[in-house]
């Protein structure tokens, strides 16, 4: 495995998580346990590696104790690599002196720090979702479409786009429009992907879907500073919109599984389908594993019980 050394990868730590709420009282959401031994940040850190990103920035804020306790034990690279998990928590400077305000305000204010190391792109992620990416794959697409910014975007039915952020594609996958969470059927309706790119999908449904945004971005180094160079607060809303017309922005479809761990319901129903003889997503493939850190625990006894469906 080669690092690739032209990619920074920025992971975003999270607002507030009230909507996670009693899990986030005393902890941010990437620090939330998930599968009986595992944190959140896992996920996303782990796919870099898997996909041979070794700089990884992760941006904090709020009850950032447990993560980053949860990173120093875990996470160490060799030091033949170059390869590091620098955590990046809101500091007051000369400049600012208050609390980030969104998540394009955070990737601004350590652009300074991200300067310190050579790289043409920066791989934004969210640190609250389950998935498993290969993100040489956006990367190799964002070079060969000679994008400025690619956009990983998962198929949605248009019956479950609620909550989303929407966008329209030509059939090469460049994008025209971007939707933040619309409501009305028709404006959902006309935002649905052609014939041609629905064929290309490997599960077909029969309904018809739209692309929605899986908030992983793919910057060229130059873009972003521009992007940013503003007092735009929030990608989704603001910076990718303000970009149509002005740079080349393309869609990444990726169709594996994914969810957004943003509320209660969302995390319970996610932890129950892992118990799942076959579950939706799998944390057991040594093809593509989940990293966490070594707790040397004493077995568990289990006596005069049955135990179904458990992790």
């Amino acid at each position: 495995m080669t690092p690739r050394k032209n990619v920074l990868a920025v992971i975003m730590g999270g607002g507030r998580g009230s909507r996670l709420h009693p899990l986030t009282m005393e902890r941010c959401k990437p620090a939330v346990p998930l599968a009986g031994k595992y944190r959140l940040v896992d996920i996303p850190i782990s796919n870099c590696i898997n996909s041979d990103i070794n700089r990884i920035f992760l941006l904090t804020q709020f009850h950032t104790a447990s993560l980053h306790r949860h990173i120093q034990n875990t996470f160490h690279f060799d030091p033949f690599g170059g390869g590091f998990v620098d955590i990046l928590s809101a500091e007051q400077t000369e400049k600012s002196t208050d609390w980030y305000q969104g998540t394009a305000d955070a990737v601004r204010r350590n652009l300074q720090h991200f300067r310190s190391f050579p790289h043409e792109f920066v791989l934004i992620l969210s640190g609250d979702q389950l998935y498993r990416m290969d993100f040489r794959k956006i990367i190799e697409q964002h070079i060969a479409t000679g994008a400025d910014v690619s956009i990983a975007a998962i198929p949605f039915p248009v019956s479950k786009v609620e909550g989303l952020g929407l966008m329209r594609v030509g059939d090469d996958l460049a994008i025209s429009q971007f939707v933040e969470k619309p409501k009305d059927p028709k404006v959902i309706a006309s935002l649905a992907i052609s014939e041609k790119i629905e064929a290309r999908l490997t599960n077909p449904t029969g309904e018809k879907h739209c692309l929605a945004s899986m908030g992983i971005y793919v910057f060229n180094r130059k873009v972003l500073a521009e992007a940013l160079d503003n007092d735009q607060t929030d990608f989704g809303k603001e910076i990718i919109p303000a970009l149509l017309g002005k740079k080349k922005l393309y869609a990444h479809v990726f169709e594996g599984y994914w969810e957004d761990i943003g509320t209660v319901k969302a995390f319970f129903d996610a932890n129950l389908a892992l118990a799942q003889p076959l579950p939706p997503f799998n944390f057991f493939d040594p093809a593509s594993p989940i990293y966490t850190q070594d707790r040397y625990l004493p077995p568990s006894k289990i006596n005069h019980c049955t135990v179904n469906y458990a992790v």
